[in-house]
Formats: structure tokens, C-alpha cells, sequence
């Protein structure tokens, strides 16, 4: 997986989903139960184990993100650590709290780690591996600003990239057409195309006169009219060949 999602509230919640489910699982089967346990002491071990799970996943996506705000990228290399971070957190954790008095176990660390661990593993793995891909599912989306900037000083417009609609020529000037509450704004800078052709590399010139954001094109209204998000602009013949998509 060369995502991933950082959010610490994302990741307690699948904590909390593991804690849960391995609570409910190992209480009414209890698959890895030795010797002669009572309700009492098995109610401790189920609860017990399931706590240092959630709080074992829980430090280790506090790493994480640690590491993923370091590196601003996420590999499949760093998704294997972090499941290996979780393994050894849970492993010794649970050991202690095993061999503590509240449960007083007589595995050793090697039987208790091939016996009790490696079998957990195996069932709580794919639970983690899909429960991390569907938390990439909840990345709210990058919101893309522009800037665009004249020779005047006040000449200046902040916008998200998905509300500039075109930009057109005005003579020394260009005219900025862009959303604003869902309604077409216009704002006028000096400047030129070809050099906001030049910083922006998503417009598509369509005219001379024309630039487009292409994420705007709604339809085909003539052979050589194309219509936008409430604007409609003329498609000159020498561009027409450059615009394939639309």
C-alpha cells in the first residue's frame, strides 16, 4: 500500500474495531485458552488482551504519523514496519500483563509468542489490512489553491483551482471568470495569457483570446462553440486539433 491515511481519529477508531471484535471473538470461543481458566480469569484475559491491542495500535499510528509527517510520502516497505510495530508493541505488552498476577501464565516468552501470538496474528491481520485500506476511503479530498497575480499590486485573486472557469484576453488585461457561491464572478488583471498559460499548465488555450479550465467543459454547442460551466466560448480551427478530449 503506498498510501496512507494519517488521521489519528481514523486510526483510534480501527483500535477500537480491533479491541472490539478480538474481545467478542476470544471470549465466546476462546481459541487459545490453556490449562483450566474460570469465567472470572478468562473475562480477564479477554479483556485484557483487547485494551493492550487497541492501546498497542494506537501508539503505533501516533508513530506513524510521526513518520509520515516527516516524509510526506507512504510505501509499502513503511506499511509493513508499522504492522511489525503493532506485533512487537502487542507481543510484549500482553506478555507482561500475562505473566503478571492478575493471570499468572506459565508460558515463557518463545511459547507464549508461537503459542498465543503468531496464532493472533494470523486472525487479526486481514481484519487490519482491510480496515486500513477502507480508512484511505476517508481522506477528505486536497483542496487546490491558485494564486493569480498582475502587475499591479492589488491586481491579486485567490481561488481553488476548480472554480476558474476561463480566463479571456482584454486588450493589456485578462478577464478571470470564476464561481463564487455557485455564480459566475469576473475580475480584471494585467497581465497576459501566454503567461498564465505558462503558470498554470492545467488551462487549455482553445482561441487566442482563450484560456479554459478543462474540468469546466460541459458540451459540444456548435462546431466551433463550446460550452462551460454558464459561459459558452468560440473554439478557433487552429485549436481544435489540440483539443482531442473535448
Amino acid at each position: 500500500m503506498n498510501k496512507l491515511n494519517p488521521s489519528l481519529k481514523h486510526h483510534t477508531l480501527i483500535g477500537v474495531l480491533l479491541g472490539v471484535w478480538g474481545f467478542l471473538f476470544a471470549f465466546f470461543t476462546r481459541p487459545f485458552e490453556h490449562g483450566v481458566m474460570d469465567l472470572r480469569k478468562w473475562i480477564l484475559v479477554s479483556v485484557g488482551f483487547n485494551v493492550l491491542a487497541f492501546l498497542s495500535y494506537v501508539a503505533m499510528a501516533w508513530i506513524q504519523k510521526l513518520v509520515y509527517d516527516k516524509r510526506s510520502s507512504w510505501n509499502a516497505g513503511l506499511e509493513i514496519s508499522a504492522f511489525f510495530l503493532f506485533y512487537l508493541l502487542f507481543t510484549l505488552t500482553t506478555y507482561v500483563y500475562y505473566k503478571s498476577p492478575i493471570i499468572n501464565g506459565f508460558y515463557d516468552l518463545a511459547e507464549f509468542f508461537l503459542k498465543i501470538c503468531v496464532n493472533t496474528f494470523l486472525l487479526i491481520t486481514p481484519i487490519l489490512f482491510i480496515a486500513r485500506r477502507y480508512s484511505l476511503k476517508l481522506i477528505p479530498p486536497k483542496v487546490e489553491y491558485i494564486t493569480i497575480k498582475g502587475e499591479n499590486k492589488l491586481d491579486i485573486l485567490k481561488i481553488k483551482q476548480t472554480e476558474l472557469v476561463c480566463i479571456s484576453n482584454a486588450q493589456n488585461y485578462v478577464e478571470i471568470f470564476f464561481l463564487e457561491n455557485n455564480q459566475i464572478k469576473t475580475k480584471l488583471i494585467r497581465t497576459s495569457l501566454k503567461k498564465l498559460q505558462a503558470e498554470f499548465g492545467f488551462l487549455l488555450q482553445i482561441h487566442r483570446s482563450h484560456l479554459i479550465n478543462p474540468d469546466h467543459f460541459k458540451s459540444w454547442k456548435d462546431a466551433n462553440t463550446i460550452s462551460l460551466t454558464q459561459i459558452d466560448l468560440p473554439v478557433s480551427k487552429n485549436y481544435k486539433k489540440r483539443l482531442p478530449s473535448l
